[in-house]
């Protein structure tokens, strides 16, 4: 077993050439799903002068087991995935986007990796939009990070109840990033299937209007 499993896969990139984009979107599929699937949602939240980047996990899942599993258990698929997120932002960076013009996107899965991502390596990134999402992390975690995410815009969404993210680990999750400096909308969508809905498609594109204004 490879200690890196998603150091080779592929990124699917749209939108604005990296080196000539004024932003970046990072979009993190879902488990089961690919990057071909989660590339549809730049079409929601499109702006011609930003890069999506869209990387793929091996055997599309990027931790086997579930986000409430003991760390140790996800691994090191859960560190791979981290490197694989961190790996994206250095080449945005490197290409010359600011990390203030960086948005952290994901549904499910892909939602709880972003969602940790920004808690671990707290900066004033554009954003996190988590559909469906939460830190990582056996239920009773103390989570502790440090640093801070600087006013950084985040929105958390999901159905209440989903069948794969227990809503209270949303709101904690929510409580945690407001902790850290970020300015959190969180809403929970009673009855919703475990999908993404048009209010989220519309808090998503209130946090890329504010990167675009």
């Amino acid at each position: 077993m490879t200690s890196d499993p998603h150091h080779s896969q592929p990124v699917l990139e749209a939108g604005a050439p990296l080196k000539e984009a004024t932003g970046a979107v990072i979009l993190l599929h879902g488990r089961g799903a690919s990057a071909d699937d989660i590339l549809t949602l730049a079409n929601e939240i499109y702006d011609p002068s930003f890069a999506y980047l869209a990387p793929e996990a091996a055997s599309h899942a990027w931790y086997p087991k579930s986000f409430l599993a003991p760390i140790d258990e996800n691994e090191p698929w859960l560190s791979s995935a981290l490197k694989k997120v961190n790996e994206l932002v250095e080449r945005a960076v490197s290409a010359g986007v600011s990390l203030e013009k960086i948005v952290l996107a994901g549904f499910s899965q892909g939602a709880c990796l972003a969602t940790e991502f920004v808690a671990r390596w707290p900066q004033r990134y554009g954003g996190l939009i988590a559909f469906t999402g939460g830190l990582i992390g056996p239920l009773g975690t103390q989570f502790q990070y440090k640093g801070t995410l600087n006013g950084m815009k985040a929105f958390l969404g999901s159905s209440d109840p989903d069948p794969h993210v227990p809503w209270a680990r949303v709101k904690e999750s929510a409580t945690i990033l407001s902790s850290l400096g970020a300015d959190v909308t969180l809403r929970g969508y009673p009855g919703m299937p475990h999908t993404i809905n048009s209010d989220e498609i519309k808090a998503a594109r209130s946090i890329m209007e504010t990167l675009t204004a």
